[in-house]
Order: structure tokens, then sequence, then C-alpha cells
């Protein structure tokens, strides 16, 4: 499989993002981060060609630490901005969406810029928390004319639905990008998403893939205990409204007879599996150490045949698709709404 893609402009970024999420201060509920693991982190994943993070300005902390990885590599010489692919998100506060200027937006956008140590940021993905809310429309262009201005070099999306993706289009505004949950457990997406995203040159960033964790041979055969993170609240969810856990188990089951095949393991054949669908140009995978480095190659590195696809495809059918359309269920059902936090861009 390629390990690179790119929008019809030429940018060109990895298949697999590295998720600096995990980085946040908002997703740890055990352990710390060991930051110089995660520089030596950063820099083996640049030095094998997977060389696009992703972040927020809500991630706190994530941006910071991108920027402690610019420096180092402006310190250690011959570095050329182009040379890393930084993506980073606009997402304001669910408090202050009504009072939204101009002023608010460069001001955020400067403040990325400052965190880490960038000319331009290479891409922005642009999240609304609340679709009843005025001003969606005119901050998006507000963001269009710092493009204009050469502060952002990509104008894409985050948690934007198929009717709204189109409504950006209809006013002029055609973003490169829009990043949406989808994995095994939430097939969103597939409803009409993809499919629109695929007919008018969207690219797909998929986050969520892995489930938290979940799809991992250290799952076979176990009963759930606790979350170990953030992430894991919220996926299980996902899991207990589709698959159930038994269900997981069986997943699990057909997931590592189909990667002793290959030679990989479960988050592999999990995530090419996602990286193969239409309008899918890259999957974003957590990077919080050095641990996994070696699993995100491994995935670019073999072939998931058609009838290993479509054995996947059988059993997910067997169970229900949430309800609804991308991130609604997180915008407006109390069940989902209720782990997810709206106002971090202090």
């Amino acid at each position: 499989m390629e390990k690179r893609n790119s929008f019809s402009n030429g940018y060109s970024f990895s298949r697999i993002i590295n998720g600096c999420w995990q980085l946040s201060a908002e997703h740890c509920l055990i352990g710390k981060i060991d930051l110089k693991d995660v520089m030596y982190a950063f820099h083996e994943l640049k030095d094998n060609g997977l060389t696009t993070f992703d972040c927020a300005d809500i991630y706190t902390g994530a941006e910071e630490i991108l920027g402690m990885f610019v420096k180092e590599l402006k310190e250690i010489g011959n570095y050329r901005e182009e040379d890393i692919q930084i993506h980073t998100k606009f997402v304001p506060d669910k408090s202050v969406l009504p009072t939204i200027d101009r002023e608010y937006v460069e001001r955020i956008v400067d403040r990325s810029l400052m965190r880490m140590g960038r000319e331009a940021l290479d891409l922005v993905q642009f999240h609304w928390w609340d679709f009843s809310v005025p001003g969606m429309m005119d901050t998006a262009f507000e963001l269009k004319r710092l493009q204009d201005r050469g502060k952002i070099r990509n104008l894409g999306m985050c948690n934007m639905d198929t009717e709204r993706l189109k409504e950006f289009i209809d006013n002029g505004i055609h973003p490169v990008s829009n990043q949406a949950q989808y994995s095994f457990f939430d097939r969103r997406p597939e409803k009409t998403l993809l499919r629109f995203s695929e007919e008018n040159g969207i690219r797909t960033f998929c986050y969520g893939t892995l489930a938290g964790g979940f799809l991992d041979e250290r799952y076979m055969g176990k009963t759930y205990d606790a979350p170990e993170t953030r992430s894991q609240v919220k996926y299980m969810q996902v899991i207990e409204d589709t698959l159930t856990w038994d269900g997981l188990q069986e997943l699990l089951k057909l997931l590592h007879e189909i990667a002793e095949k290959y030679d990989v393991r479960i988050a592999n054949v999990a995530t090419q599996y996602i990286l193969k669908q239409k309008s899918v140009g890259a999957v974003m995978v957590g990077t919080r150490n050095s641990k996994h480095i070696g699993s995100n190659l491994t995935t670019l590195s073999f072939d998931l045949k058609e009838d290993d696809m479509e054995k996947i495809r059988i059993f997910l059918d067997r169970y229900p698709l949430l309800p609804g359309e991308c991130y609604e269920l997180e915008r407006y059902s109390p069940r989902y709404t209720g782990i997810i936090l709206t106002d971090l861009n202090k």
C-alpha cells in the first residue's frame, strides 16, 4: 500500500497520520507522558516517512509539544517547513459560538502558529459544535480570508456531515478534507458521507479506527474491566450500541485469523480495511510513545485482499449501524454528549 496521498492541489501527506490527541491533558486517565520518548518517537516517525501530524487547538499541550519538535528540527539543521506536515483544528468553545468575530478567529490561528513555530498552518480543520447556532458559515469565511492571506495553506472540516459539506460547497468554500470517526463499530460515514466526499474530491481523514485500542489481541477472550483513557470511555459506548462486547470477541477472532495469513496484527488489518474505503485519504493513529512505530509501518507493508475485505463486510452487516449522520449523536444525544468536553479553547 502507498505510504502517501495528496489533495488535488498537490499537497502531500502520510496515509497514516500521527494523531496527537493522546498527548493532551484531557486524554490520559492512567500514567503520565514521557516527553523524551515522545520526541524520540516523532523523529523516528519522520525518518521512516510518516511525516504528518494531527493535533488541535483544544488538545491541551499538544500544539506546544509539536512546537518543541519543530524547535529540535531547527536546531539539528537542514530544516524545511515542508519536510513535516502539521494539521491542526479550529474548534471554538461551544459557549462562544454566538459571539465569534474576525478578531477571535485570527487570534486563535495566530496562537496556533506561535505555539508550533510555523510560518503557516498546513491544514486547519473547522469544527462547529451545534448547527442550530448561527455563524458557522461566516466563521468559515473568516478562515478562508486567513487562507487567502497565507496564514493557512489548506482548509478542511472536522465532524461535518454530508448536508454541511454540501452547504459549504454551495457557498463557495470547497474543503480539501473532512475528519470523521470511522471504524468497524462506527460505520455512519458509509451511509452518504464517503460517497459524497469521493464525488467532490474531499479526502476523509478517519479517527477512532482502532476504537481507543480495543481492536487488539490483548482483548481476545477478555471481559470488559475499566477504561484506560477517555477514548475508551467514548468507544465503549459505540461498541455497546453496535456489536456489543460479545460481538467484539467474535470480530477479534475473525481479524486474528486474517492477520495471521499476512503475518501482521489485528490493528494492521483494521487500519488497512478503513484505508481502502472510498474517499479515505488517511487514518489517524494515536502517537503517545515510540512503542507503535513498527506497527504503523507494518500497516502499509502488505495488501489486504478483496476476499478478506468481503469476510469482514459480511460479518459487520450482521450488526446495526449507529443512528443518524456523522457526529449527530455526539452533538445532540445526552448519552453521547455527556462525556464530550466542549469548552477547552481558553
